[in-house]
């Protein structure tokens, strides 16, 4: 019977934590697209997604100062999209092998 808890405690712990990887990555997809379609930032909805989309980007994948920084034309855009997208995926990643080592 108690091993039966225990399992039950982890399947569930496994499902939180996948969760919270899928809606890290939602944020940094959605404010990628909402910087690359240059949605008004100062809409209340659009800045919450940006700031969960930076707060989620934990400063290794951020806008400014991420893994890859492009200059010119479109350097904002740029930067969303290449670091914010690594990020989702790496969230992805990270996420389904944390699920997958919980789980019994």
């Amino acid at each position: 019977m108690g091993s039966q808890k225990v399992a039950a405690v982890r399947t569930r712990v496994a499902q939180v934590v996948w969760l919270v990887c899928v809606v890290a990555a939602v944020f940094l997809a959605a404010g990628a697209l909402c910087v690359a379609l240059d949605f008004n930032s100062d809409n209340a909805l659009v800045r919450f997604v940006l700031d969960g989309a930076d707060f989620f980007d934990l400063g290794i994948f951020g806008r400014r100062g991420g893994i890859k920084e492009f200059t010119g034309s479109d350097a904002e855009t740029k930067n969303a999209l290449f670091n914010w997208g690594i990020a989702a995926v790496a969230w992805l990643v990270v996420g389904r092998i944390a699920e997958r080592l919980i789980r019994p």
